[in-house]
């Protein structure tokens, strides 16, 4: 467990919580805060992922020739962050309640785990829980009230998937249907959503779009999936990588990866995107370094400057897909600019 430390100087304590965010892990000096603590219990360093989603809604109805109610914009991407965090917290709790996650598996090697490393208690798990539902709630209620009950369809749907991925009966993560669950929930539902929150609309070109953007956290859960199969296999928890094997899963993690950069281009070849969506194609030198390193076993020691060890493939593929994600929404929102420019 790890410790609370002295009241830092704000410095340090922003510091800390900087490589909370970074990491996913406490920093060298200890939990300093309730701050720094949640960052780690919440797994807020992944966020980016479902904020790259919310801000490809609001770029694409940006550059969109049609109204968009900014508030209702505004208030789904703060639901779907929410909800992220509380399917983080879920998982931990769905995944310790069923025993597979022990003290012994990469959950609790990677960073602290929230309950077995002591840093929270089950009920303060179960209240973390509870006040992002009710907060998302909230949010799902006002967005019906001003827009339509189309939103309660988004908003619930994402909820069943989360609650899905880990939980009995289901456990889709369980029977293969995982990496399934994250495409339609980081494409399809959270931008989808968020697009839908502010026109009243969902054209196909968003859902396209949409799509086309999730396959990037998708190759994040597959590395993910990948580095645990020495865990998972033996345990009988049959993920994707698991059932196809580590090398199909690791040629078809690639092609995900190349895939997006072929998404990109054929929606801007249709006009569903703008040409400056192009810019995406500045992150294809990483791209190469990123398939060349799948084609690489896995180091035999754990390499410096990798705080989430024994997560090896899974930190590449985030890097590559903060990058690409990045230089994505950096290409609408020069469009953006463009256009309001006019």
């Amino acid at each position: 467990m790890a410790a609370e430390t002295n009241p830092l100087p704000l410095r340090a304590r922003l510091a800390a919580w900087r490589y909370a965010f970074l990491t996913t892990n406490p920093p060298e000096q200890g939990v300093v805060d309730a701050v720094t603590r949640w960052l780690v219990v919440t797994r807020a360093g992944v966020l980016p992922m479902t904020l790259t989603s919310g801000i490809l809604a609001v770029l694409l109805a940006a550059i969109a020739d049609v109204g968009a109610d900014w508030l209702n914009v505004a208030l789904a991407v703060v639901g779907i962050v929410l909800a992220h965090l509380a399917n983080n917290l879920m998982n931990d709790l769905a995944d310790t309640a069923v025993g597979n996650d022990t003290e012994d598996y990469p959950r609790a090697l990677y960073a602290p785990h929230p309950i077995l490393s002591g840093l929270v208690t089950r009920r303060q798990l179960l209240a973390g829980i509870l006040l992002c539902q009710v907060l998302d709630l909230a949010i799902m209620i006002v967005l019906v009230v001003r827009q339509d009950w189309w939103i309660a369809a988004f908003a619930l749907g994402g909820l069943f998937l989360s609650w899905a991925y880990t939980a009995p009966p289901l456990r889709l993560k369980k029977i293969g249907l995982g990496e399934l669950d994250v495409l339609l929930t980081w494409g399809p539902l959270m931008v989808g959503g968020v697009y839908y929150a502010g026109t009243g609309t969902l054209p196909w070109q968003v859902l396209a779009a949409a799509t086309v953007y999730a396959l990037l956290p998708t190759t994040v859960l597959m590395a993910k999936h990948i580095d645990k199969l020495p865990y998972d296999g033996p345990a009988g928890t049959r993920t994707l990588p698991v059932v196809v094997g580590e090398p199909a899963a690791k040629r078809l993690t690639q092609a995900m990866m190349v895939g997006f950069y072929a998404g990109v281009v054929v929606l801007v070849a249709v006009r569903a995107l703008p040409w400056t969506a192009l810019l995406v194609l500045l992150a294809v030198p990483m791209l190469v370094k990123v398939v060349g390193a799948f084609n690489r076993p896995v180091p035999a020691e754990p390499p410096a400057g990798n705080p989430v060890w024994p997560l090896w493939w899974a930190p590449i593929a985030f890097l590559h897909t903060r990058r690409a994600g990045g230089l994505l929404l950096l290409g609408l929102l020069a469009w953006a600019v463009y256009v309001g420019a006019r």
